[in-house]
């Protein structure tokens, strides 16, 4: 048994629910089995939205984020029901708690995955006994498919578990990688956005082999040190551990300023705000995270200082947000006095690409229409430098602060309880 169980590495799972929300609603309504289904908000609409859909629907060319309208051009035959997160919420806790029965060492990443080091779970079989014994037990307990990477790390068991949905059980070892993932598109690559997949292809960098064998130095003058780390990925590096406590982390992203002179002009206050809340976005852009609180600092001309924040129901990640959002707290808090230095901090943080779209009914529109409009910014402002917007938009447009996208980890702890 020891030579499944290396030394001095570890193995690592990824286990991915298959069409999490879709097949929730079959193992809860069996009749909806085998038939094309949609999750989708405002489905009596033709503007709503498809969040996800069955492995039958797929088949007729239906995807995530296609509008309905098209969505049953592909498919007429197509089922279309809402979100309903309860019941997906409970599902989850019954899978995490099925994995928590082969080992303590489980890293919830959203509501269908998470990653499991099974290192020391030598006396429970080998590693595809015990995967096998894991997705057969999802699948008779909880009436949900799965799919499994096995592999000595975070990335590869990532990468590992979409090569064979539904359903797969795929190890991806280190001496595998030049036959299983070099010759994957570049866009396929975990981490490799569209835009950077377009910046890769632009320097030749057409398949995950090609950024494998790349000039490091041009990958980092290209995306920064962002270019190494993938370059590393791609390569099967990856030392993260697998973190239980990750999802409780609590990290911040701040930025304060000095004024030239004490002020209690409104005007000149909301200016330097906007500033540092772009200055924030900037650098959260940069780190891939989002902020589910926001706290604003007011130093006064008597050098006596007060921090006031906010817990938000969803998380952000533009500066439009943090900025509507310090203004309101600044709007509730200051007490009318000459003010020395400002800040803006985003708290509560979270990776972008480790969390899962927890989409109502109405802010996944919301975001879906926005999203368009929020890459045509961020391409203007790495083109020019600057926001062309950032003048135009409402200094009291607090309204529309309200955040678009539900990404929750609150509750993925609950399967210990």
């Amino acid at each position: 048994m020891s030579k499944y169980y290396p030394k001095n590495g570890r193995v690592i799972f990824h286990v991915d629910m298959n069409s999490f929300y879709a097949s929730v609603e079959m193992a809860f309504n069996p009749e909806l089995k085998g038939k094309p289904l949609a999750i989708a908000g405002n489905p009596e609409e033709r503007k709503g939205i498809v969040v996800t859909s069955s492995y039958e629907a797929r088949k007729h060319g239906v995807r995530t984020t296609m509008p309905l309208w098209e969505a049953r051009k592909h498919c007429p035959d197509l089922i279309v029901m809402r979100p309903n997160f309860d019941r997906y919420r409970t599902a989850s806790k019954e899978m995490f708690k099925i994995l928590s029965d082969v080992t303590e060492q489980i890293q919830p990443v959203s509501i269908d995955e998470g990653y499991m080091d099974i290192t020391d779970c030598e006396d429970q079989g080998t590693p595809l006994e015990i995967a096998d014994q894991i997705q057969r037990r999802i699948a008779e307990e909880l009436d949900l498919p799965c799919s499994i990477g096995i592999a000595p790390n975070k990335f590869l068991a990532k990468m590992a578990s979409d090569m064979k949905k539904p359903m797969g059980i795929t190890v991806l070892r280190k001496r595998d990688i030049p036959q299983k993932l070099w010759p994957l598109d570049i866009g396929e690559m975990y981490g490799v956005g569209e835009k950077t997949a377009e910046k890769l292809k632009k320097i030749d960098v057409k398949t995950i082999g090609d950024l494998a064998a790349h000039d490091v130095l041009q990958l980092k003058r290209v995306l920064g040190i962002n270019g190494e780390r993938l370059q590393n990925r791609a390569n099967g590096v990856d030392q993260r551990p697998v973190d239980p406590d990750a999802v409780h982390e609590f990290k911040s992203i701040g930025k304060s300023t000095t004024l030239p002179e004490d002020t209690t002009d409104e005007r000149e206050v909301q200016q330097v705000l906007r500033r540092l809340s772009s200055k924030v976005a900037d650098r959260m852009r940069a780190k891939r995270v989002l902020a589910r609180n926001v706290q604003v600092m007011i130093r006064y001309h008597d050098r006596k200082t007060i921090t006031r924040s906010t817990q938000l129901p969803e998380h952000i990640k533009h500066a439009e947000d943090l900025f509507n959002i310090s203004v309101r707290l600044f709007d509730q808090h200051w007490n009318q006095k000459p003010i020395r230095l400002l800040g803006v901090t985003a708290q509560d943080l979270a990776e972008e690409k480790e969390l899962s779209q927890q989409l109502d009914l109405f802010s996944y529109e919301t975001y879906a229409e926005k999203e368009n409009l929020y890459k045509t910014i961020d391409d203007l402002t790495e083109r020019y430098g600057k926001n062309p917007f950032q003048d135009l938009t409402s200094h009291n447009n607090n309204d529309k602060g309200n955040v678009s996208t539900s990404f929750q980890k609150d509750f993925l702890d609950d399967y210990k309880k």
